[in-house]
């Protein structure tokens, strides 16, 4: 008995060993990878793969619009823009802004309590099951989930990870993201993630975005122009629809005051 239980608890053991000998080689393959990217432009995202596999299994085509520009064809306008609206501290920060990720956090629990009370009121009100109104019912109430990300970390999920959301993909996000805070500069950062960025159904980048929405190229692109890009950032798919609404043009000169505060990297 005694031998047997030796036995498993080597089998244990290597089995960890290996485990921990996978990670580590994992973690080696992203920094070789981000390493690179010092000389060398990613020219595409996990992020993007997966989507060129959903356009082309759902549509049964790729409209793709994505052409990389270096750092001084971005407009500074856009950059400023950017980081007002998405990551005020960008400059500052070394890749994790916790208080805005405890923030988030803290937001997110009340939402979906929020959508927990409301579906047991739905749900108390819903007709009796042979009732012919039970045929249609109402679809449950989905939380506003925000995040509290930063540049840093947009881009370190979108370079190598899935969109899923556990706490093993979330540790590897901050691992990811402090390798490139360690290896890149926030210069280099912020013109990847600029280059990469989705800015509508199979549009990629802030080239395609400024031809695309306003007949220019990055460099080109005005205070106003570059604002309205950046309102669009968190939710792309559903602004690219009506990109002139009175929301964006709204939010857009909120991001346009913030702007003239910007100090680039």
């Amino acid at each position: 008995m005694a031998g047997k239980s030796r036995g498993l608890g080597g089998h244990l053991l290597r089995g960890l060993a290996l485990v921990a000998v996978c990670t580590l080689a994992l973690q080696l393959f992203f920094l070789a990878r981000i390493a690179l990217m010092l000389v060398v432009d990613p020219q595409s995202t996990t992020f993007q793969r997966s989507e060129i596999i959903r356009l082309a299994v759902e549509k049964h085509q790729v409209a793709w619009a994505q052409d990389w520009v270096d750092n001084d064809r971005i407009a500074a306008h856009l950059k400023r823009a950017v980081i007002a609206s998405e990551d005020a501290g960008f400059a500052e920060h070394s890749g994790v802004e916790w208080d805005a990720l405890e923030a988030a956090w803290e937001k997110n629990q009340r939402a979906e309590a929020a959508a927990e009370r409301r579906n047991a009121q739905l749900a108390k009100r819903a007709p009796p099951p042979d009732s012919p109104a039970a045929a249609k019912p109402r679809p449950a109430v989905v939380p506003k989930i925000v995040g509290g990300s930063t540049i840093s970390q947009q881009l370190a999920k979108n370079l190598f990870l899935s969109g899923e959301r556990t706490v093993l993909r979330k540790a590897q996000e901050f691992v990811l993201t402090f390798m490139l805070e360690g290896l890149l500069s926030k210069q280099r950062i912020l013109a990847i993630y600029l280059n990469n960025v989705e800015w509508g159904e199979g549009l990629f980048g802030a080239q395609a975005a400024a031809r695309h929405y306003f007949r220019v190229d990055a460099a080109q692109l005005g205070p106003g122009q570059a604002a309205r890009l950046a309102v669009m950032l968190p939710a792309p798919k559903r602004f690219e629809k009506n990109p002139g609404s009175g929301y964006v043009a709204s939010r857009a000169a909120t991001i346009a005051a913030r702007m003239g505060g910007v100090d680039l990297p």
